[in-house]
């Protein structure tokens, strides 16, 4: 049988992330970031109530990104939720794309040529972004002409570089819908975008997410609940550095600007420059905000939910693959965790997310 593995944020589930998952064939296993997204924000509902999504909607298995691989630019972010996936033992990655390639075939150069094109890379001048220096070298190697406004074809790449040797095929789903920062609520698959920006009109998120009286009564949050607490930490810190990949410049633009902003957009606009993109700054604000210093990532694997399908799985990888299912006074991550600790901060009605916590469980699967 397929092994099918998706890689997501779920931020929050809706039709279009449907759509994915039946376009996927076998048993369905997703690692998710847990509640801090790749681009340096919080989650707008919970992980654990985006596991439920997920596994009421077609999932079959779910576990966690952990918190420095989830918060990581594409790259990293995709290398580690492949090795997650590769230990889980998939044949396949299903991924939703804006553009029409055979990514297996790109995975396949990659690794013909990684040496090559890490060295091109290596010699691209620092005024360029690292996004800009992916491009250019796609480019080079390729032929491959995108722009920034293809995110989910720029993790695509990322995707196919990490799949490179691993006898993994690349499924490519067309992404269907608006646009991915649109924030239209004309379309039955609108982007998650638009869902956080509109989450407040009922009937639109009931129009364009399933399950969607679970979003609606979960607590919600955005930057804003944890200015306070990041200002807090940017004055009463007396080094930032100490923080991961915080170095002097960014350390010292960010004490320069905390001062007079009145909010977490504010302080992305003062702090950003053509070297530092407004995502990496998101991600370093993240960084200070949850106290992260660089560590080793987690060898076990935090299971957040599965079906009784993703349970057999489970148990087929168990004796290869260190498997954590509930997290009580031994740690699986301490980064993860005190993130969950602070992401508990923004409102008092979320509830607890790891201590005693066990996987989601749904019974009957969805097909």
């Amino acid at each position: 049988m397929t092994i099918t593995g998706i890689i997501a944020e779920f931020n929050p589930f809706h039709n279009g992330h449907k759509y994915l998952l039946e376009q996927s064939s076998g048993t369905k296993i997703v690692v998710m970031s847990g509640n801090f997204m790749q681009r340096g924000e919080p989650a707008l509902i919970d992980k654990w109530t985006r596991t439920q999504l997920a596994l009421e909607n077609g999932a079959d298995l779910v576990v966690e990104l952990p918190f420095l691989a989830s918060v990581q630019s594409a790259d990293y972010f995709a290398q580690a939720a492949v090795d997650i996936l590769t230990r889980l033992g998939i044949d396949t990655l299903t991924f939703g794309t804006e553009e029409d390639l055979d990514y297996t075939q790109i995975s396949q150069v990659y690794g013909e040529k990684e040496k090559q094109m890490t060295a091109f890379f290596s010699t691209l001048p620092d005024s360029l972004t690292y996004p800009q220096k992916t491009q250019v070298m796609w480019e080079n190697f390729l032929g491959l002409n995108f722009s920034g406004q293809t995110p989910n074809h720029i993790l695509g790449l990322a995707y196919a570089k990490a799949c490179a040797g691993k006898n993994i095929q690349l499924q490519p789903i067309k992404r269907l819908g608006a646009g991915f920062h649109s924030e239209s609520k004309e379309e039955e698959i609108a982007s998650a975008t638009a869902i956080r920006k509109h989450i407040s009109d009922k009937s639109f998120v009931e129009k364009v997410a399933p399950s969607s009286d679970l979003i609606l009564a979960c607590p919600q949050v955005s930057w804003e609940n944890y200015f306070d607490l990041l200002k807090y930490q940017i004055l009463t810190t007396s080094d930032l550095r100490q923080f991961f990949q915080v170095n002097e410049e960014l350390a010292s633009r960010i004490r320069s600007a905390i001062r007079s902003v009145a909010t977490v957009e504010e302080l992305v606009e003062k702090v950003a420059t053509k070297r530092y993109t407004k995502a990496r700054v998101r991600r370093i604000l993240t960084y200070i905000l949850v106290g992260a210093v660089e560590k080793p990532l987690p060898q076990a694997i935090h299971v957040l939910g599965f079906t009784a399908k993703g349970q057999a799985h489970l148990k087929s990888v168990k004796k290869s693959v260190d498997i954590v299912a509930r997290i009580g006074a031994e740690s699986w991550d301490d980064t993860t965790q005190q993130s969950d600790a602070v992401y508990q901060l923004g409102n008092s009605k979320i509830a607890e997310q790891t201590w005693g916590r066990v996987p989601v469980r749904l019974t009957n699967n969805p097909d």
